[in-house]
């Protein structure tokens, strides 16, 4: 496993839409692992391919204790929006209000080419949505309502700490 440098927008390979996994071998596995380490290394929830200069449609969620490997994930569906507060990795330092669907049901394979189905809601959605738009070239930045100041950060997790 490797921590790679991630990727910082506005690198092209952030706004291209990735190539299929054609098939799933000890790279495909490396580059799950190496996913996993930077992510970590970033502390972040999720990390999509392309952030460590990969255009491949693989990326990585954290959903509490378990960590989701997508593997050519595609959107079954999806309802319900809600707009929260995001932020990425690529974008140190930028956080804005985004508005996603609240539910989401995926089809994607897993390290071992297992094909599965999974759904998600409220965060857990938002995440995975997140890292799909990434595999498509689509960044969460042009889908912010608006951007938080530094200020409204701290207010909003402040708030979320009292609770």
């Amino acid at each position: 496993m490797a921590i790679k440098e991630v990727v910082k927008n506005p690198a092209k390979i952030l706004s291209q839409k990735t190539k299929e996994v054609e098939v799933i071998n000890e790279e495909m596995i490396q580059l799950l692992d190496d996913l996993y380490e930077t992510m970590v290394e970033h502390d972040g929830v999720g990390i999509a391919a392309p952030q460590i200069n990969v255009g491949l449609r693989v990326a990585i969620v954290e959903l509490g204790e378990d960590i989701l490997e997508m593997i050519n994930p595609i959107v079954l569906e999806t309802r319900g929006d809600a707009e929260d507060v995001e932020g990425c990795l690529s974008f140190p330092d930028l956080f804005g209000m985004v508005k996603r669907p609240t539910y989401v049901k995926i089809e994607a394979s897993d390290r071992e080419g297992r094909v599965y189905e999974l759904e998600a809601e409220d965060f857990e959605a938002r995440c995975i949505l997140h890292e799909i738009d990434h595999l498509d070239g689509v960044l969460f930045d042009s889908k912010m309502t608006r951007v938080l100041t530094a200020a409204e950060l701290e207010e909003l997790y402040a708030d979320e700490e009292e609770e």
